[in-house]
C-alpha cells in the first residue's frame, strides 16, 4: 500500500478482512479511544403480565422458589415457564426463566448421555478366502493451498488386501459410506450371493448413522463393530491407511481437491494393480484375486 496499491486490493490478495485492518490501523493512530459497540442489550430487571403490569425478577424469583416447593419441584425451567405463564399471566420465555434459574441455583442436573454400545460387536473370525469378511475405516488428507481437510473412505477385503470400493470427497456421511458399501458389493458381484461378506467398521457417526445401517439391511449385509479404543479388531484397513499415508498422502502438498482427487485415485490404481504384498505370494492384491479365483492359491487363513 505505501507504493500506491489500493488498500482493497492488497487485503483481499493477503486475505485480511478490511475491518480487521482499520480496527488496527485506528487503534495505533489513536490509543485513546474506547470501544463504545454495546455488545447486546442491558437486562431490563422485570417482566410484563398480559394487561401491561410491570413485575421485577426479584418478584418473578420469589414465585419461582414457591413453585419448586410445590407442585412443580420435579420441573426443569422449560415447564417452569409454562407454569409462569399459566398461574401468573407473565409474558415471559424460557431463557429468562432459565438466567433466572441459574441466578438462584435450582437447575436440575442435567441426564448425562450414555454411550450405546453396538448390538453387533466384532467378533473372532477365520477368514479362508475372498469376500467373507470387508473392513471399512476413514482417512482424511490436508490441502494445503485451500486450507481444508478431505476424506478418503475405503473398503478393504482382509483376505485378498483389494481396495474394492472407496469414496473421496470433501464430506463424508452416512450416506457415502453406504453408497461405498454398494459399490463394493456391484464390483464383486455379490448382490445375489448368500451369505454376503461381513463388513467391519469402528464406532465412528458415519458407521452408526441411519443411513448406513438401513444401508446394511437392505443389502442384507451383517454390520459388525469393534469396542472402543480396539484398532486392532481393524488391523488390516489401519494397515492400508498407514501406507497410503506413508506412500501417497505425506508425499504431496496439494494445492487443490482436484489434484488431491488425481493423486489418491491413481494411488488406489497403484495400490490395487501392483504394489507387491508379501502376506499374498508376493503378488498385488488384484493380482492375487484374479488368481485365486481361478486356481486357489494357499496362504495362511486370516485370522481377526
Amino acid at each position: 500500500m505505501q507504493q500506491g496499491y489500493e488498500a482493497a486490493l492488497v487485503l483481499r490478495l493477503i486475505g485480511i478482512p478490511r475491518s480487521t485492518y482499520y480496527y488496527h490501523k485506528q487503534q495505533k493512530t489513536q490509543p485513546h479511544l474506547e470501544k463504545t459497540v454495546r455488545e447486546g442489550r442491558e437486562i431490563p430487571g422485570y417482566s410484563f403480565k398480559q394487561d401491561g403490569t410491570k413485575v421485577s425478577d426479584e418478584q418473578i424469583k420469589e414465585w419461582l422458589m414457591e413453585s419448586i416447593t410445590g407442585d412443580g419441584y420435579a420441573y426443569g425451567y422449560r415447564k417452569l415457564t409454562v407454569l409462569l405463564r399459566r398461574e401468573h399471566d407473565l409474558i415471559i420465555n424460557k431463557k429468562k426463566v432459565y438466567r433466572l434459574c441459574t441466578e438462584l441455583d435450582i437447575l436440575r442436573p442435567q441426564r448425562q448421555k450414555r454411550t450405546h454400545y453396538p448390538r453387533k460387536l466384532a467378533r473372532n473370525r477365520n477368514i479362508t478366502n475372498s469376500n467373507q469378511l470387508f473392513e471399512t475405516d476413514i482417512k482424511y488428507g490436508y490441502i494445503v493451498g485451500e486450507d481444508r481437510f478431505f476424506f478418503i473412505q475405503t473398503v478393504l477385503d482382509v483376505y485378498d488386501r483389494v481396495a474394492v470400493a472407496y469414496h473421496i470427497g470433501l464430506t463424508c456421511e452416512g450416506k457415502d459410506v453406504a453408497r461405498t458399501l454398494q459399490q463394493a458389493l456391484w464390483k464383486r458381484q455379490l448382490f445375489e450371493d448368500d451369505p454376503k461378506p461381513v463388513i467391519r467398521s469402528d464406532n465412528g457417526p458415519q458407521f452408526i448413522s441411519h443411513a448406513f445401517q438401513e444401508a446394511c439391511e437392505s443389502f442384507k449385509v451383517e454390520h459388525e463393530r469393534i469396542p472402543p479404543r480396539t484398532p486392532n479388531m481393524n488391523a488390516h484397513i489401519e494397515s492400508f491407511h498407514r501406507l497410503l499415508e506413508d506412500d501417497c498422502l505425506s508425499r504431496h502438498e496439494f494445492e487443490t481437491y482436484k489434484e488431491a482427487y488425481e493423486v489418491v485415485t491413481e494411488y488406489m490404481k497403484f495400490y490395487n494393480e501392483r504394489r507387491i504384498h508379501s502376506s499374498i505370494r508376493d503378488l498385488a492384491p488384484a493380482e492375487f484375486y484374479r488368481q485365486n479365483q481361478v486356481s486357489p492359491i494357499p496362504i495362511k487363513a486370516v485370522r481377526v
